[in-house]
């Protein structure tokens, strides 16, 4: 069974300074049928300004995930840590008992584009910590290049939750597929093109709730790129 979340359905503000869109509910945007999936709870998908930025402000209890697809992002918290992060590259903060930080647009040119993505803890009360994943293209080139899961395979980023996230680019033409065990979902979002899934169109910004299911397969149309969520 899938559920497509077509990229227009999803809320949308437009602060000046912040175009984003939230594929589940996040902030002042609020949709019962869409509150998360599975261990999953924020896909935001952000482009800011130039020379801005989400200032300094806390969070507990969270898994955080970004990844910056175009421009860089500029990290700051009260960790210590401090670090630009550019495109292709990812960041993941465990928030746990509460982490202050910062993300800023350094360029006073270029807007950056990045996805931030939240996902449950499998417990509360985590120390907080901070680590930062670079890939070159040809690693996740026509494949699913595993970048956080549970014990940090692969070099993937560590997250505390039975959760595997794989980044995939794509040729035109070109098609890439990943098993689901059994009792286990998945849920893929489109970053970039478009590509097709069980006879399902899909273009930038969607998304799929992909469960019951012994694999998940993707064709790509134009050159595109894909994220998977393999979760619990």
């Amino acid at each position: 069974m899938i559920q497509v979340r077509k990229a227009a359905e999803r809320g949308h503000f437009d602060h000046g300074w912040l175009d984003t869109y939230h594929t589940f509910s996040f902030g002042d945007y609020y949709d019962p049928a869409n509150l998360g999936f599975r261990s999953l709870r924020v896909i935001n998908d952000d482009r800011v300004q130039p020379s801005q930025g989400f200032g300094m402000h806390g969070h507990r209890d969270m898994e955080i995930v970004t990844y910056v697809l175009e421009g860089a992002l500029e990290h700051k918290d009260n960790m210590g840590n401090g670090s630009i992060i550019r495109a292709g590259e990812l960041q993941r903060m465990t928030a746990g008992t509460g982490v202050r930080h910062s993300e800023f647009n350094p360029s006073d040119k270029e807007w950056v584009h990045l996805y931030q993505i939240w996902l449950l803890p499998d417990h509360k009360g985590l120390k907080p910590s901070y680590q930062e994943l670079a890939l070159a293209a040809e690693e996740k080139r026509g494949r699913f290049r595993l970048v956080a899961s549970p014990d940090g395979a692969e070099g993937s980023l560590t997250i505390h939750q039975d959760a595997r996230l794989y980044l995939a680019s794509l040729l035109s033409g070109q098609a890439v597929s990943h098993l689901i065990e059994p009792g286990r979902a998945a849920w893929l979002q489109v970053l970039r093109g478009s590509v097709n899934l069980l006879s399902n169109d899909l273009s930038a910004g969607d998304g799929v709730a992909i469960t019951d299911q012994e694999s998940v397969s993707v064709l790509a149309g134009v050159p595109s790129e894909v994220l998977l969520f393999d979760l619990a």
